[in-house]
């Protein structure tokens, strides 16, 4: 197919009304048949390429989108009735978004997301076109659970599913101007214990070795913030005792350490 002009705006479309309505008359074996049909896809190849351009920067290539969407449009102009009362636009456009979303879903998701949800996403997708063909507009969830005879709840369910087909960068600025922080940078912040737990990993091990009085003396002074006296006091021995007997121990945690 030539690829479109531009996109024209939905007004532009009016003349396109009585040829569906002759393309409908028409007997399916009718030598016309073909010729309208083809017209009226090229008359509406700029919607497609719209449409596609709303799924842009999702981890498709372009011309994959314009591809996909131009295939909904074939399926939109071969199953569009106007006797319906609705006009083409009020269809084609959830007919070839849906087009565009199962392109998606097959290719994968952004995240992982169970069976039943992509099969429902799928569904919603189906009972959206058919919808929207005798509603002239895109449905409702509660239209949409009504039609297919689920809860309200579980259409929302899998309409948020549908918003896994994409995460953002964290490297994505979020907000405006060259200075502006990434998501990243907004995520969280620093412990300022971080720094430690190389420290707690590397003395554990020796802490282990000491004799159960000393490991104590050593983590009632340095874990739990007592002072000599206090420890001295807890242990039974002098606050000179438990002075000497620290000092030992941070000589041989930094004799073992420089090993």
């Amino acid at each position: 197919m030539p690829a479109p002009r531009g996109r024209r705006k939905s007004d532009d479309y009016s003349h396109c009304r009585p040829l569906f309505d002759e393309l409908a008359a028409l007997p399916d074996a009718h030598p016309d048949r073909g010729r309208l049909r083809e017209r009226l896809i090229l008359e509406h190849l700029s919607l497609a390429e719209h449409i596609a351009s709303r799924f842009s920067g999702r981890g498709q290539s372009r011309d994959d989108l314009v591809q996909v969407a131009r295939i909904g449009l074939v399926k939109a102009v071969d199953r569009f009735e106007p006797a319906q009362g609705s006009d083409f636009l009020s269809f084609a456009v959830p007919t070839v978004m849906g087009e565009v979303r199962r392109f998606f879903r097959d290719t994968g998701w952004a995240m992982r997301v169970p069976r039943g949800l992509k099969e429902l996403s799928a569904q919603l997708g189906q009972g959206t076109t058919q919808l929207a063909q005798t509603l002239g507009r895109a449905p409702t969830p509660s239209e949409l659970a009504a039609h297919l005879g689920i809860d309200v709840e579980t259409v929302r369910e899998g309409l948020l599913a549908a918003n896994c087909y994409e995460t953002s960068s964290l490297d994505r600025p979020a907000g405006a101007g060259e200075s502006a922080m990434t998501l990243a940078d907004s995520v969280g912040e620093v412990d300022a214990r971080i720094e430690l737990v190389e420290d707690h990993e590397t003395l554990a091990p020796l802490l282990r070795r000491l004799p159960e009085r000393e490991r104590a003396i050593v983590m009632m002074r340095f874990f739990d913030g007592m002072s000599q006296s206090q420890i001295a006091s807890r242990v039974g021995v002098s606050q000179m005792q438990v002075s000497r007997l620290l000092t030992k121990i941070l000589r041989e945690f930094r004799d073992q350490l420089t090993l």
